[in-house]
């Protein structure tokens, strides 16, 4: 167990990393919390997949080739730039620890980028367009980073350097072998309302004015490395990119947001049509197909809507006498 304080506002709790134990085999408060972000960004995404032109059903298929491909994903991201930590003494690899995912060591990164391959092959067999897929995609994204966060909080890792701000978090930490108290920022809190905010501001703001297909995924992915960049800056445990004083996870955010940041800003000097969104494709083709299926169907909703027959009951009914 270990004692988290925050001295600057008077609060301490204690925090341990193991929740309970299933016949000897220790269950982990991170695998619960990051479970539950996991959850209610499938719920949402689910709950919200009709105003992208995306089918529940696909969101389901999707995550049963997505989830243990990018805990694939994550883990292979960790490794290769944490690959001193995976040789023995003698300088070669122990292959057996770089699979036991539950020692520990997965990298957000890692499972983004096999997200968006994944999601690039998923929408081209299923004929899906990947845009409108990858904005809904991106809300959940941002739904499961700042639940999933509060994992590194009960781990109490992924914590900044030392400062002595108002909201400072006070931690007790292995140093030299022996446990030091230090207070530093709580990095792990800067991420998830950071996403927090993000997930606000493209849900409620950006979601209900989306001009184009991937607006949502673009501004995300900006969101993300503009925040990414500013927080990986603070942590003491991220490993730097060659000599350059920047970390591996700081340049790649960095990348992401000139990236998205340069598409988005072309991409809304544009001009584009609201029937251009695959949402409202859909709905012209399912009207079509209606239509062809049953030309006295013409009158009814784009979603199905109802039909010329129902239309005509109506209207006799309204003329008659009784």
């Amino acid at each position: 167990m270990n004692t988290v304080s925050f001295p600057g506002i008077g609060f301490a709790v204690n925090v341990k990393p193991i929740a309970f134990h299933i016949f000897g085999w220790p269950i982990h408060w991170y695998g619960i919390i990051i479970a539950l972000g996991f959850l209610l960004a499938v719920f949402y995404c689910s709950r919200k997949a009709a105003d992208y032109g995306i089918i529940p059903d696909d969101v389901i298929d999707l995550l049963i080739w997505a989830v243990p491909l990018c805990i694939i994903g994550a883990r292979l991201y960790y490794v290769i730039f944490y690959l001193d930590l995976y040789r023995r003494a003698d300088g070669s690899l122990d292959f057996p620890a770089m699979i036991r995912i539950w020692d520990g060591g997965l990298a957000i990164y890692g499972g983004i980028l096999m997200a968006i391959l994944v999601l690039l092959v998923f929408c081209k067999v299923k004929k899906i367009s990947f845009l409108a897929f990858a904005d809904l995609g991106s809300l959940g994204m941002l739904i499961g980073q700042l639940v999933g966060r509060w994992g590194n909080f009960v781990n109490v890792e992924a914590y900044g350097g030392p400062t002595d701000l108002p909201w400072r978090m006070g931690i007790y930490d292995l140093v030299n072998g022996t446990y030091q108290y230090m207070e530093v920022h709580p990095t792990f809190l800067y991420e998830s309302l950071w996403n927090l905010l993000g997930f606000l501001l493209l849900a409620f703001v950006v979601a209900r004015r989306r001009k184009f297909d991937g607006q949502i995924f673009l501004s995300y992915m900006a969101w993300y490395g503009l925040g990414r960049a500013w927080i990986e800056g603070l942590r003491t445990d991220s490993l730097y990119f060659f000599s350059t004083g920047l970390r591996v996870s700081q340049v790649l955010a960095i990348v992401f947001f000139l990236a998205a940041a340069a598409v988005l800003a072309v991409q809304l000097r544009r001009k584009h049509s609201p029937e251009d969104l695959w949402v409202n494709r859909q709905k012209v083709a399912r009207t079509a197909a209606l239509e062809a299926s049953d030309p006295a169907a013409g009158t009814g909703e784009a979603d199905g809507g109802v039909k010329a027959e129902e239309n005509k009951t109506k209207g006799e009914d309204s003329d008659d006498p009784a």
